[in-house]
């Protein structure tokens, strides 16, 4: 088991100019993180190959593993046309992969932000066919280069476990798996234990995060709360701070022999380097502790 670090963990930093990708490789070296998995919110490098190449040297140079790079994607699109140009941006991406050694991606397969009447069981299923044909085709091209391509519990139209599932069996490819996100659950109200438990034979890399949790009934007022498919509402947390029963998950996980990669994701109120090391510290003790 190797704990890393999202760089989305520390996008506020590299929004306000203090840290750019460089620097969170640094940072992530300096702090005990033995990976780094790329979202590249707050700087891109499929159109910028030089900056590509410095944070694949700087990685190499600090001894930390590229794991993943995650990316927007959706393939319910209105014509063939755009669906066709959607799988040609993905395989942009992968190529980028190739050329940084990435050899695992995570792609939404929806829009994330989607109204009510598309998170519906109806619309998933309607729309099943251009997510598997999609996946497929990102899979496929994605093989030749040893790339393992997933679909996270992401967006609330496939944030589910059972429709996590139904797209990975769909798909059936030896190569496309899950990301397991244990907190996302939470954000269609689905228990994260139970979320966890369900999609973890089919986890190839999981996210930790962790959130604060409060009933519809009790808006809690101010602060960056967001609302749940169900209205409930949720905030980012330190992990080990929130609602979510994190230590039980750290055991149900070690228990099932998963020794693959760790990415902490923090997406709270706290000055983001503080809270992203607590995190990566807790994880790690709870997992010496289970």
């Amino acid at each position: 088991m190797k704990i890393g670090l999202s760089t989305y963990s520390l996008l506020n930093a590299i929004k306000s100019g203090e840290m750019d990708v460089l620097d969170v490789v640094d940072w992530i070296a300096e702090n005990g993180g033995e990976h780094m998995e790329i979202v590249p919110y707050g700087f891109t490098l499929v159109d910028n190959l030089e900056l590509a190449d410095q944070v694949r040297n700087r990685a190499e140079e600090k001894g930390i593993e590229i794991s993943n790079y995650s990316m927007p994607a959706n393939f319910v699109q209105e014509t063939e046309e755009e669906f066709n140009a959607e799988v040609a941006r993905l395989k942009e991406h992968v190529d980028l992969l190739n050329r940084m050694g990435i050899k695992h991606m995570r792609h939404d397969v929806t829009a994330f932000t989607v109204p009510p009447e598309k998170r519906t069981i109806e619309y998933f299923e309607n729309s099943l066919p251009q997510i598997t044909e999609g996946s497929r085709q990102i899979a496929d091209y994605a093989a030749q280069f040893g790339i393992t391509t997933t679909i996270e519990n992401h967006g609330m139209a496939v944030q589910h476990s059972d429709r996590v599932q139904r797209v990975v069996r769909a798909v059936d490819r030896p190569n496309f798996k899950t990301t397991l996100d244990v907190g996302n659950f939470m954000c269609v109200d689905e228990n994260s234990i139970v979320g966890v438990k369900k999609n973890l034979p089919f986890a190839s890399l999981i996210h930790f995060k962790d959130f604060y949790f409060r009933p519809y009934y009790q808006d809690p007022g101010a602060g960056k709360w967001f609302k749940t498919a169900n209205d409930n509402f949720l905030k980012g947390a330190i992990v080990g701070h929130g609602d979510i029963e994190i230590r039980e998950i750290v055991k149900l996980i070690k228990a099932s022999g998963y020794d693959g990669n760790i990415t902490l994701e923090f997406e709270g109120m706290e000055e983001c380097r503080e809270a992203s090391k607590i995190g990566m510290d807790n994880i790690r003790r709870f997992w010496d502790e289970a």
